[in-house]
């Protein structure tokens, strides 16, 4: 029997995207030999303020960082749906097209999963696909199993991977950028330097847009 393709599905704002998403990216697809990492800007955040930066330039920016990765993809999934970009109605989207959902891996960050009880359909959710979560600074993935006892269970170490026929919760624990959008966005308005923090790309897209200007 062959084995699923493994495919990863990192959603976020991307307002902007920057080294820290890109470190969970690159974290979760070396742990899990992913094949294809795709980032999925939002539309709508549902749990957080309006993006900052129009869709069309969010879009741009993620596929201007994949671009520097053979394994790094794109999706416009969620920019083209109504409403709030919910993970369960991504999913709902994503079966009707066809896709076989035991070989896809939701990636996020241990801050972010630390709420999964909150998201909209959260049991179901978790029931449906593979999540991956990949430390961040001051959220360690491991401490998840404290965090969400009801879960721990489910939770493997990407370390001893191996293919999990249920719907798992993979732990990555490694070093990820100390970086956030909002910090980028506060560097950009008090005209500070972006290296580092962003891909080059990015930095001079944000220049040459005039991205973030106003935002101090």
């Amino acid at each position: 029997m062959s084995k699923r393709p493994r495919l990863g599905w990192l959603g976020g704002t991307f307002d902007p995207i920057h080294c820290g998403h890109l470190d969970v990216a690159r974290a979760a697809h070396t742990a899990l030999a992913l094949g294809t990492v795709r980032l999925v800007p939002t539309r709508v955040p549902p749990h957080r303020s309006a993006a900052h930066a129009p869709p069309k330039h969010r879009w741009a920016m993620v596929t201007l960082a994949a671009q520097a990765h053979d394994w790094l993809g794109v999706s416009d999934d969620e920019l083209q749906a109504d409403g709030p970009s919910y993970t369960i109605h991504t999913l709902n989207r994503l079966e009707e097209q066809g896709m076989d959902l035991g070989g896809l891996h939701v990636i996020t960050g241990a801050d972010a999963f630390a709420t999964i009880l909150d998201w909209k359909d959260a049991t179901q959710l978790i029931d449906r696909c593979h999540f991956v979560v990949v430390s961040r600074p001051g959220h360690q993935a491991q401490a998840l199993r404290q965090t969400l006892p009801m879960l721990a269970t489910r939770m493997l170490d990407a370390k001893s991977y191996v293919e999990a026929s249920t719907p798992s919760i993979f732990l990555v624990d490694t070093p990820t950028a100390p970086v956030s959008s909002t910090e980028i966005r506060n560097r950009v308005a008090a005209g500070q330097s972006l290296d580092g923090l962003v891909p080059e790309a990015i930095a001079t897209y944000i220049d040459t847009h005039g991205l973030y200007r106003g935002e101090a």
